[in-house]
């Protein structure tokens, strides 16, 4: 073994045992020393390298077909989203941050017009999640794992990949995700998802890149270790940030991979180190354990990937249609007294506690407001885009009804969490009367999955008036079919709006 060999080796053993009981550096040297003589200290390898020998080995033939199924369902949901989002001022204006020279290689949802991979990927996932109605997975974390369906889409073409590698790509995003949010809750500690989501990244655009396990190993090193997001983006007043916060990570996790790729090393061990990852976000070990993964007859995490039925926090969606089934039992909202809303423990934390969700003033703050979009559902006996308005977030008649509103965790049904969301709402009558609604699951949700059929309507729900119906017919029967296409580029041909071409 050369010198150089030996002091890198000695270097990474040090490291893996400093982290043991998350103690700090401060013991002598002789000590990691003598752990590191151990064989147990040597067996284990670092995370990033783990993930990143997981992605490289897997292959298009270990998809299923229930998987590639599930991945076209959320594909034209993603579609849907995105192109109902193309006309708002804040995805307009990413994607003039992002108009270049056309002789760059990614292409622009809606448009013809292109910009490099890491812009792509960041204006297409502004779009794809500005309406929170993308889909969502909920463990120790929450959020969207369809928002890095834009770094797929921007790395496969720009790297002109086929589509088998496309679709491989993408269930890696939903993957990787997944099995992050499974593994260990942030958000408690101060931080955002998206600390999570630049490692996804920066895999899938590896994958797309055909990095090597090393190059992929740097990738997850450079991007975690300069993208670790606050969570002061999900409280108080919302901002534009909170729709933005996870193509800002597509974006930085591309940007990872493509220096990676050029052979631009990161600091190791990234997540176990002394001051990783583990000690300083996650706060405890973060168990990762890739034989458990998707592929070779195991199943994919996709499927437990619920699609939303409505623009809202997650954890508000089975509390909005108890609403609108509670709506049309109360013939006049002035006759309520009160309103008991019982949800989940993350529920109340994330949407029901603290002053602003009871006086939202932005669109960001209000469908993360539990009050408002009970409030709101109950009046109007529905919940779509058009519910955020400044004029509907003013209302006289949803300013009345939220102080009449009470937020509650019940147990039972934290106990039912994350396998089911569910709440429970009791409306109060002047009359004494005590009309209740509880609901555990949605269409969409991972135990009552949805039919094409279904996903098509949603699709034409959220998307209709944004791009002419024959384009869209067109669009969802190529990803019906996405496995005999060439490349994506058909698919953005297919999703050109007219009127921004």
């Amino acid at each position: 073994m050369s010198i150089t060999l030996a002091r890198r080796r000695t270097f990474l053993l040090r490291a893996l045992a400093g982290t043991a009981g998350f103690a700090f550096a401060g013991a002598s040297s002789a000590q990691p020393l003598a752990d590191a003589a151990k064989p147990a200290a040597t067996t284990v390898l670092p995370i990033a390298n783990r993930l990143a020998e997981y992605v490289h080995r897997l292959r298009y033939e270990d998809i299923d077909a229930g998987a590639l199924e599930a991945l076209k369902l959320r594909l034209v949901d993603t579609f849907g989203c995105a192109l109902a989002a193309l006309q708002e001022p804040v995805v307009q204006r990413c994607f003039h941050l992002a108009e270049a020279d056309a002789s760059y290689a990614s292409t622009l949802i809606g448009t013809t017009r292109r910009t490099t991979p890491e812009l792509a990927a960041f204006a297409n996932g502004a779009a794809i999640r500005y309406y929170d109605l993308n889909d969502g997975y909920a463990a120790k974390e929450i959020g969207h794992p369809s928002d890095f369906i834009s770094v797929s889409l921007a790395v496969a073409q720009s790297e002109r990949r086929s589509i088998q590698d496309f679709i491989l790509a993408s269930l890696v995003a939903y993957e990787i995700e997944c099995r992050l949010f499974d593994a260990a809750a942030i958000s408690p500690r101060g931080w955002d998802n998206p600390s999570y989501g630049v490692v996804t990244a920066a895999l899938t655009a590896g994958k797309l890149m055909k990095l090597s396990v090393e190059q992929l190993t740097q990738a997850v090193n450079i991007a975690l270790v300069d993208h670790i997001a606050m969570n002061q983006t999900r409280t108080q007043v919302l901002s534009n940030w909170k729709g933005l916060a996870d193509a800002s990570a597509a974006k930085s996790g591309v940007f990872a991979a493509r220096l990676a790729r050029e052979g631009v090393t990161g600091p190791s061990p990234v997540f176990e180190g002394t001051y990783g990852f583990e000690k300083l976000v996650a706060g405890q070990p973060i168990p990762i354990d890739t034989s458990t993964f998707g592929g070779a007859g195991r199943p994919f995490r996709i499927a437990d990937v619920l699609v939303k039925p409505y623009p809202a926090q997650g954890h508000t969606l089975t509390a909005v249609e108890a609403a609108i089934r509670l709506s049309g039992r109360i013939h006049d909202p002035a006759q309520i007294d009160k309103v008991v809303v019982a949800t989940t423990q993350l529920g109340y934390r994330i949407t029901g506690s603290g002053p602003y969700v009871w006086a939202p003033a932005t669109k960001e703050t209000a469908d993360h407001s539990m009050p408002y979009i009970v409030a709101r559902a109950l009046i109007d006996g529905t919940l779509t885009n058009a519910s955020y308005t400044p004029e509907k977030l003013t209302a006289a008649d949803v300013r009345a009804l939220m102080p009449k509103i009470r937020v509650e965790e019940d147990p039972a049904l934290t106990a039912l969490y994350p396998r089911h969301i569910p709440n429970r709402i009791s409306v109060h009558l002047r009359s004494g009367e005590v009309l209740s609604e509880r609901v555990d699951d949605l269409p969409g949700a991972p135990d009552v999955p949805l039919t094409r059929q279904a996903i098509e309507a949603k699709f034409w729900r959220t998307a209709g008036a944004a791009i002419p119906r024959a384009h869209g017919e067109a669009l969802i029967q190529r990803i019906w079919s996405m496995e005999r296409l060439s490349g994506v580029d058909a698919l953005f041909e297919a999703a050109v709006v007219e009127r921004m071409a």
